[in-house]
């Protein structure tokens, strides 16, 4: 691929059998290679008069000198992230390996495809936002630009469709969707929005300044995932069974947890939280292996989702 591209550069461009005698393959291939090319947005044109084939403008960035692992750690990410499944809205990250792998030295390159293939990243279950590209899109550049936009949204909290202007500070993916955290003029405050529900944008002309030393880290203050809730922070308890214990221990599940192995295998889980609720269904999700032990707040609501569960499943 790096030759076909070399010589698509050269001069007013090459022919099929040019090409083909030049990469040291069939016409076949080069007409492979060529379709490879257009599907990674490469601006392949061709001369129809002079049935020759080249590269519109200077199109490609210069050489770098990546290592190996450098090379190996993008293409696998952009790989892994803009292919189907990935992170939405991600889907130019695939294009951009192409390109990348078509700059590589021929070695390199053939090492990295075979590389590559050794390695997949399993991302969470995610929101494709497939009908939503042209929200993200114009978020982007709202952000970026730092130019208000005006949005009809499909409130859970409201149980309506709201409208309201907002000042889109940053856009967020977090598990499993994109989120866009700004100042909202019908809330009169800092709000964080799933872009799956923004019905319709409007951008408009009217600009915003970024609050002085904003960051989503402050903004989250110690959620345990986006909902920060009123009030100071709460240190939490929980214990968990032996089965568990040592999966709990393995992942870092929040930035300020601590754990603490006891001698007949069950773990002590210290945490930290700005909001009960959100936690609470991660308790939930371990069944009986895990038991609040403080604070009492969290402890009753743990008991009564479980109660209301059970209720669910009693026979009519």
């Amino acid at each position: 691929m790096v030759e076909l591209i070399s010589l698509l550069q050269v001069g007013r461009g090459q022919n099929v059998s040019s090409l083909a005698q030049g990469c040291g393959v069939c016409r076949r291939t080069i007409f492979r290679d060529l379709d490879v090319l257009r599907a990674a947005s490469v601006p392949v044109e061709f001369d129809g008069e002079g049935g020759r084939y080249r590269l519109r403008g200077s199109h490609l960035l210069p050489p770098t000198n990546f290592t190996p692992q450098e090379a190996l750690s993008l293409l696998v990410l952009c790989h892994e992230l803009g292919r189907a499944g990935g992170i939405p809205c991600q889907g130019p990250a695939a294009k951009a390996a192409v390109k990348l792998e078509s700059n590589l030295p021929p070695r390199l390159r053939d090492y990295l495809r075979d590389a590559t293939q050794a390695v997949r990243i399993r991302l969470d279950a995610s929101n494709p936002l497939a009908s939503h590209e042209s929200v993200y899109d114009q978020l982007l550049v709202a952000a970026a630009q730092r130019r208000q936009v005006r949005i009809e949204y499909d409130s859970l909290t409201e149980w309506s469709r709201i409208s309201t202007r907002l000042s889109p500070y940053r856009l967020l993916f977090s598990r499993r969707s994109w989120y866009i955290v700004g100042r909202s003029s019908l809330h009169r405050g800092v709000r964080t929005f799933n872009l799956s529900r923004v019905h319709s944008l409007e951008p408009l002309d009217t600009g915003f300044n970024l609050p002085r030393g904003f960051s989503i880290e402050r903004y989250l203050r110690n959620a345990w995932h986006l909902i920060p809730e009123r009030g100071g922070d709460q240190h939490v308890v929980i214990r968990f069974e032996k089965m568990v214990a040592q999966n709990v221990a393995e992942v870092a599940w929040h930035k300020t947890q601590r754990v603490r192995l006891l001698s007949d295998g069950r773990l002590d889980f210290h945490v930290t939280v700005s909001g009960l609720h959100e936690i609470s269904w991660w308790v939930l999700g371990y069944g009986d292996q895990a038991e609040v032990l403080r604070p009492k707040k969290l402890r009753d609501l743990v008991v009564q989702r479980a109660q209301s569960m059970l209720k669910r499943y009693e026979p009519s």
